[in-house]
């Protein structure tokens, strides 16, 4: 058997990963939190003067989170009304909360105002925006449904509306250290259930089931939420970078693809790993090595860049060598997909490693995924992610993901 990089010495186990989070853990993470959000508020009012704003008015979940500390669960948005919508003025911050959230609300928008969510936000519009003593308010406009964007423009026809958007995603792209260490914390939940999944990964397990049984482990081992719905991929199906788990079962000699992630303390994980059951072909191998190649190849380049403080590389950069490498090699595409994406709040944030990202540096500290992959459709598919911490003025690249990234064969 050949690869480029040795097989584990053993199968890993979940102790060979960092313990869950303790409730010490959570509370200092809370309250750093809590002494965060000046900062972050005071980074927000300061883009004001540049399009001549005096509030913004917020409707993303993650950015609720972010700058007040109100919590919507992944979804709940949907059915909170205007709950948990807010609006920064010059010297207040409002936070929305119907009778579902109020008290939830004044226990985690501390130093908010809150005020009761109308059902329809035009008919409390007027008295809202004047509260804050604001005439032209910044709208995260890709959030906002054009129909009620204009009910808020007759209900106050004297209140001018600004389209922004980016503002926030930008500053989140930058982490602090709690937030790191949340990310870390995740990557480690995943990296011990996978571990505890191992055994049960043999011939006739069914895709659906292993998925149901890691997002399990994930949940009680320290996990809030997953990150995402659970992916698992037997063979053939590997080759749909977004596949769904089905009835499918593991099969001697094929691949198993999983592509998961915890959820610690509001922030999230994301990783791939491709293994396999029983002696994988010379093939699959081979398919193996170049994608751990091109992934080796744009950490290193990263590396580099650090380490001889040459300039951070921007995504399209790291993205161009990963691909690069596969298509140089000759022998299949490459993939179709970025090679990766920011994490945090949200599974996918800036910044975007992608052909089509922004040629700027690198944010840093900011945590990222580097999953390139190849996919070979109705033959197999491998991808390898970790999530990467970069910290350029610590001169960090690190990955947070520790689960091995080696061959790893399991017995059939």
């Amino acid at each position: 058997m050949s690869a480029d990089g040795p097989m584990p010495a053993a199968l890993p186990v979940p102790a060979d990963f960092a313990p869950p989070p303790t409730a010490d853990d959570h509370l200092r993470w809370a309250d750093a939190d809590a002494a965060a959000r000046p900062g972050r508020l005071g980074r927000l009012r300061e883009r004001f003067d540049a399009v001549g704003i005096d509030a913004y008015f917020g409707l993303r979940r993650e950015h609720m989170r972010w700058l007040t500390g109100f919590t919507l669960a992944d979804g709940e948005e949907k059915l909170a009304g205007t709950s948990g919508q807010f609006l920064v003025g010059t010297g207040d911050v409002v936070v929305l909360a119907d009778s579902r959230y109020t008290i939830q609300a004044s226990r985690e928008a501390r130093g908010a105002r809150i005020v009761d969510g109308p059902r329809d936000l035009a008919t409390a519009w007027p008295s809202l925006v004047a509260s804050v003593g604001a005439r032209r308010v910044g709208v995260e406009a890709a959030m906002l449904p054009y129909a009620v964007w204009r009910r808020l423009e007759i209900a106050a026809p004297d209140i001018e509306l600004v389209p922004v958007e980016g503002w926030v995603e930008a500053d989140r792209a930058t982490k602090d250290p709690a937030e790191l260490e949340r990310v870390a914390a995740a990557c480690a939940v995943a990296d011990r259930a996978l571990a505890a999944l191992l055994p049960k990964i043999r011939p006739d397990a069914t895709e659906h089931d292993l998925a149901l049984e890691l997002e399990w482990l994930m949940r009680t081992g320290g996990a809030e939420a997953v990150a995402f719905e659970p992916t698992c991929l037997v063979g053939p199906n590997a080759a749909m970078p977004h596949g769904a788990p089905s009835e499918a079962e593991v099969r001697t000699r094929a691949v198993v693809l999983f592509d998961f992630g915890a959820q610690v303390g509001g922030y999230r994980s994301d990783m791939t790993r491709t293994l396999f059951v029983g002696e994988p072909s010379e093939r699959d191998l081979a398919v193996f090595a170049l994608v751990a190649r091109a992934q080796a190849s744009a950490i290193a380049e990263l590396v580099a860049c650090v380490d001889g403080d040459l300039g951070l590389p921007s995504g399209r950069d790291l993205d161009a060598v990963a691909r690069r490498l596969i298509e140089g090699d000759g022998r299949w595409p490459a993939f179709g997909h970025g090679l990766g994406h920011g994490i945090g709040l949200q599974t996918h944030e800036l910044p975007s490693l992608t052909a089509s990202a922004l040629d700027a540096p690198l944010p840093t500290p900011t945590v990222f995924s580097v999953e390139p992959g190849i996919y070979l459709e109705g033959e197999t598919g491998v991808r390898i992610e970790d999530l990467v911490l970069l910290d350029a003025a610590a001169g960090r690249v690190e990955r947070l993901t520790q689960f091995p990234r080696e061959v790893i064969v399991l017995p059939c």
